[in-house]
């Protein structure tokens, strides 16, 4: 029997990639999983590979805390991992407010509907991020360098992280945080991201987009290694030097931009495709990447995956979809090309009208 057998789940950014996986891997050891949909998104692996359909799904705002609190009380939820958050750093830049919203107020409500329902919650899991540290000249980051977030972005993860331990200090919310690197693999599908995008440009024989400098360093992670620390560390929790404790998530090992992408096209053995490096993008960290010790040591955990075994699930997962999705846009192609036929006849020959039973 698995620990999360018959427990009630709770996850926010069901239909995110780390959310789509969590789900999928927590059905999987039998779970009951409520998940709260803001928008609905089919081309979510979630929703596309059927998981969000075995789900119990609440339909709204992570900011509505009527919502949330009504959510959380009448399906009894004992468990909670809050993914929920808008993650785009360059949408952050050009929307604080609304990255705000959904990060840092979408938080406290989550926590403070949890409160409210203390009784029954029994762990809540923050997604917090190695942005919310800032930037730091002494790397790598370890749990005790300050959080310095100053971009848009990086001031919400930093906002939500804090926030998160208010809770447990002064409420004894059982909570634990998260502090994972950059997190890649099937099912992310904005493309304005370095792997996915690097991926599906190559895939149809383009040239990668760089929209950095290609100087920037960080600490790649893939989506299958970050499922299993979530899990282990929510099965620590309550538990002594876990709850009120956050727990770094990463590979250790830095990489730049330019060196991932190449390492992208080296795996899908195209490395004479050039990069194309806009230098465009804004309120970027130079180089950030983690030190985990203390999830090595307190949790026993480690990353299964090398950069080069995750790059090639997730390029596997890229490929499938690409000719997934051009099987669809032929048969819609065919669709409109038949439906044409039916009203114009041959060459566009217009076709007279059936006519009515007499």
């Amino acid at each position: 029997m698995s620990f999360w057998t018959g427990r009630n789940v709770f996850v926010t950014g069901a239909t995110g990639l780390l959310g789509s996986w969590i789900t999928a891997e927590l059905l999987r050891r039998q779970a009951t999983v409520i998940c709260l949909v803001r928008d609905w998104v089919p081309d979510s692996e979630a929703v596309r590979a059927g998981t969000l359909a075995q789900c119990r799904v609440v339909r709204g705002k992570l900011e509505d805390f009527s919502l949330v609190l009504r959510a959380l009380n009448e399906y009894e939820v004992d468990s909670i991992f809050h993914l929920g958050a808008q993650t785009i750093v360059g949408t952050a830049s050009r929307s604080a407010l609304s990255t705000f919203e959904s990060n840092i107020r979408g938080t406290w409500v989550l926590l403070e509907a949890a409160r409210q329902c203390a009784s029954v919650i029994e762990r809540v899991i923050v997604a917090s991020s190695d942005k919310a540290y800032g930037e730091h000249q002494q790397l790598p980051y370890t749990e005790e360098t300050p959080l310095l977030g100053r971009y848009p972005y990086d001031v919400s993860k930093t906002c939500a992280d804090l926030i998160a331990q208010s809770y447990f200090h002064s409420y004894g919310l059982p909570v634990a945080i998260t502090r994972c690197g950059n997190l890649y693999g099937g099912g992310d599908l904005n493309f304005n991201r370095l792997v996915p995008g690097t991926i599906r440009s190559a895939l149809v024989d383009q040239p990668p987009v760089i929209r950095s400098d290609g100087s920037c360093v960080r600490d790649y992670f893939f989506v299958g290694d970050a499922v299993g620390a979530y899990l282990e560390l929510a099965e620590h929790v309550p538990g002594r030097g876990f709850t009120g404790e956050a727990y770094n998530f990463g590979t250790e090992t830095p990489l730049g931009v330019i060196d991932m992408a190449t390492k992208i096209l080296e795996v899908m053995d195209k490395p004479s495709l050039a990069l194309r490096i806009l230098n465009q993008a804004t309120n970027e960290i130079p180089r950030q990447y983690l030190d985990c010790t203390k999830a090595r040591e307190r949790l026993g955990w480690r990353p299964r995956y090398t950069i080069e075994s995750g790059l090639t699930e997730t390029v596997e997962w890229y490929s499938t979809w690409l000719a997934r999705s051009r099987g669809g846009e032929q048969r819609r192609l065919r669709q409109r090309s038949n439906s044409y036929s039916v009203r114009h006849g041959p060459a566009g020959v217009a076709v007279p009208a059936p006519r009515s039973p007499a």
